[in-house]
C-alpha cells in the first residue's frame, strides 16, 4: 500500500478558528505530521456561533447558514495548506472534518457539529469525511472523546499509563494504560470560563500566558462552590460542554464585588483542580502526563498544574516531547479518524465513550 496523505480539521469548543494539519499514513499506520494552517473566526461569527448555544428562535435556519459560512472556512484552510506545501487536490486522500460544536447532548442522544459536507466536499474537490460523533451515540456512547484511540495509536508505551491531557474549551484525558484499550473523559471546564471572563471584563479573547490571573488571589470559597458541581461527582464515561460550565453558571456564585483578578486566578485553580481530581481517581498510577491544545500557552494554569502533581510524583510535559506540536494534535487526530475510515479501521474508543462496541466512525462525501 503507498503512502497516503489526509487533512484533519478541528474547530473547537474555544470558537477561535479551524486549524488543520497535513499527516502522512500508511494504511492504518501513522507516520507523521507534515505541516499546519489557521484560519480565525470573525467575532460576528463567534458571536452568532456562541447564540446558537442556547434555545432560540429560528434556530434551524441560523444552524444551516452558519453550517455553510463554517465551510467555506474550512476550504479556505484547506486551501491555506495545500498551496503552502505545493500539493493538488488529488494528492490528498480525504479530509476528516469535525465541525463546530453547537450542541452536545449525550442525554438525549445527539450532539451537533456544523459543517456543510458535501459543500466542503464541492469547494475543494476532496473526499470528505465528517459526523463523527453519530455512529458512536447511535450505539449508546457518549460521541466524545474522539480521541484517546488517536493518542493510543501515537503516544502509548509498554511501560507506564501516561495520560494525555487536552485543554481547550473543555479540558479532556486519555488514559493510556500499557496493556488495555485506552479510556477517558471530559474533565470540566478547560479555557472556556476564563476566556469567557477575560472577555467580558476586559474585551480580550484570552488571558494572554495567564498573565492577568497571576495578578490575582485564589478565592477559597468561590473555588468551593464550584467544585461542587454534580458534573464532578458522576462516574466516566461522561462530556460537557457550554451548557454547564457558562458564564451564567458562575455568575450564580458572585457577590459582584470581587476583584476580577482574584476570579480569574481561582478560575485557573478551578481548571488545574478538576483535572488534577480527575486523573488521580481515574489513573493514580500515572507517571507522566503530556498537554496539548490552547491552554498549554497558559503559563499560570501550567505552573498550578505542577505544583498539584508534584507531590504524587507525576511530571507534566508537552506532546512536543512526543514529537507532535501541541497545537496540532486535535487537527491531527480527525485526518487520523479519516484514515481509519478509508481503511475502514474501529476507531471510537468505546471503553471511552461508553458506546457498546468497536466502530468505523465518520459519513463520507465524495467530491
Amino acid at each position: 500500500m503507498k503512502t497516503q496523505h489526509y487533512i484533519g480539521i478541528m474547530s473547537g469548543t474555544s470558537m477561535d478558528g479551524a486549524d488543520a494539519v497535513l499527516i502522512q499514513m500508511h494504511g492504518s499506520k501513522w507516520q507523521r505530521a507534515i505541516a499546519h494552517a489557521f484560519v480565525p473566526y470573525t467575532s460576528s461569527l463567534k458571536t452568532r456561533l456562541l447564540e446558537l448555544q442556547n434555545i432560540g428562535d429560528n434556530e434551524l435556519h441560523c444552524s444551516q447558514v452558519l453550517a455553510i459560512e463554517l465551510s467555506e472556512i474550512y476550504a479556505q484552510v484547506v486551501q491555506k495548506i495545500l498551496q503552502a506545501n505545493k500539493l493538488q487536490p488529488e494528492n490528498i486522500t480525504a479530509i476528516g472534518c469535525h465541525g463546530q460544536t453547537v450542541r452536545h447532548a449525550p442525554e438525549h442522544g445527539y450532539s451537533v457539529q456544523l459543517a456543510n459536507l458535501p459543500l466542503l466536499a464541492e469547494r475543494t474537490g476532496i473526499f470528505t469525511i465528517g459526523d463523527f460523533r453519530s455512529r458512536d451515540l447511535a450505539a449508546g456512547g457518549q460521541g466524545a472523546p474522539l480521541v484517546p484511540a488517536f493518542h493510543q495509536a501515537l503516544f502509548a508505551v509498554p511501560t507506564e499509563t501516561r495520560v494525555v491531557l487536552n485543554i481547550g474549551g473543555i479540558a479532556n484525558i486519555s488514559v493510556l494504560p500499557p496493556n488495555g484499550e485506552p479510556f477517558g473523559f471530559d474533565t470540566g471546564a478547560g479555557n472556556m470560563l476564563m476566556d469567557a471572563w477575560t472577555q467580558h471584563i476586559w474585551q480580550q479573547p484570552y488571558d494572554k500566558n495567564g498573565a492577568k490571573a497571576l495578578r490575582g488571589r485564589i478565592l477559597p470559597e468561590l473555588l468551593a462552590q464550584l467544585k461542587e458541581h454534580e458534573y464532578f461527582r458522576l462516574p466516566y464515561p461522561k462530556s460537557t460542554g457550554r451548557e454547564l460550565f457558562s458564564l451564567d453558571w458562575l455568575y450564580g456564585y458572585l457577590h459582584h464585588e470581587e476583584d476580577p483578578f482574584d476570579v480569574l486566578r481561582t478560575l485557573v485553580q478551578f481548571t488545574a483542580d478538576t483535572i488534577a481530581d480527575a486523573i488521580f481517581q481515574a489513573a493514580p498510577n500515572t507517571q507522566n502526563v503530556y498537554v496539548c491544545g490552547g491552554g498549554i500557552g497558559n503559563e499560570t494554569l501550567i505552573c498550578s498544574l505542577k505544583k498539584l502533581f508534584a507531590p504524587h510524583k507525576i511530571t507534566v510535559h508537552s506532546t512536543e516531547d512526543l514529537q507532535l506540536n501541541p497545537q496540532w494534535v486535535e487537527a491531527a487526530a480527525f485526518a487520523w479518524l479519516a484514515a481509519c475510515w478509508v481503511n475502514r479501521t474501529p476507531s471510537n474508543p468505546h471503553k471511552a465513550t461508553g458506546a457498546n462496541k468497536p466502530l468505523v466512525l465518520g459519513a463520507g462525501h465524495y467530491a
